[in-house]
């Protein structure tokens, strides 16, 4: 009798720990409506509310079928000391920066780019209507990187890696699900990214570092996450996780969503729009050169 109370007892600290172990809601937010480089309408969640997630300094979701709302573009503008990366889900845009970059993203590709010390760049539709839906990522640079020399890579769609089963298929751009390798061996930040579609009722399961901050952005559907319960979460929706070594992801309704990963860089920032530096010192020294034309070393 005693060693059954024991067992009990272990058996019932066992699940508290499996618990706190696991990523559940910490804030569920509806992106704003805004627009960004010649009047391109997005929505915005990332780099708002939060202002920023450390290294995660901005998420942007772009999408219409009215070309008015993105035929202009984003034409040539500078960057420091961040990396962007943009997944085009429908769609053409070209791209074309000062470090000789230069690709047409098609739907499903991915574009990397570590901006370091500096690079001017374009992302400009090479369509003249139909549909556009892609997310922009901006992550922070660590100081001892963020003068680095600038990186542009072209992932295309063909050599992204996916693991696909009955109940879901995961795209893995970075990081690692089962057998499928994201793009990056290795990076400081160490991200992960998903691109997830998962049935009704089925569930998304996957063991992630603790140390990392890690966010959903729900793209259409409805979903549950971990075992506490939360408010409906709907189309266009992002989700900041707690810390945890499990993330359970169930599907209410068919659904496609994002998950995001990353260690945190843990240094102060300060921002001066398109650059992202560790003092303001350094963001007048960015808009200084910018202005003197010594901004591409």
């Amino acid at each position: 009798m005693i060693r059954s109370q024991s067992l009990d007892k272990l058996n019932s600290k066992n699940n508290f720990m499996n618990k706190i172990l696991e990523a559940e809601v910490e804030k569920i937010i509806k992106p704003i409506t805004t627009s960004d480089g010649a009047g391109v309408k997005l929505k915005r969640s990332i780099g708002v509310n939060p202002n920023y997630f450390d290294p995660f300094l901005m998420l942007d979701e772009f999408g219409s079928e009215n070309k008015d709302d993105y035929i202009a573009g984003f034409p040539a503008h500078p960057h420091r000391g961040i990396e962007t990366v943009t997944y085009m889900l429908a769609g053409d845009f070209k791209h074309k920066d000062s470090s000789g970059g230069e690709g047409r993203m098609k739907a499903g590709d991915v574009q990397w780019m570590k901006t370091g010390s500096g690079i001017i760049h374009s992302e400009m539709p090479a369509m003249k209507d139909g549909k556009l839906h892609g997310f922009q990522l901006w992550i922070n640079m660590p100081a001892k990187l963020k003068m680095s020399k600038p990186e542009y890579y072209y992932i295309d769609n063909e050599k992204i890696n996916i693991h696909s089963d009955k109940e879901k298929s995961v795209k893995v751009i970075a990081g690692k699900f089962e057998n499928a390798e994201g793009f990056f061996e290795e990076h400081n930040v160490e991200p992960i990214y998903f691109d997830i579609s998962l049935n009704k009722n089925k569930k998304f399961n996957f063991n992630l570092p603790s140390t990392h901050n890690s966010f959903v952005y729900l793209i259409e559907g409805e979903i549950k996450i971990g075992n506490k319960s939360h408010e409906k979460i709907k189309d266009s929706t992002l989700i900041l996780l707690t810390k945890g070594k499990e993330l359970k992801v169930e599907a209410i309704t068919k659904s496609k969503f994002l998950f995001v990963s990353g260690k945190p860089i843990e240094e102060q920032i300060a921002r001066g729009g398109p650059f992202v530096m560790n003092t303001k010192a350094e963001i007048l020294e960015a808009i200084n050169d910018y202005q003197r034309g010594t901004f591409v070393k």
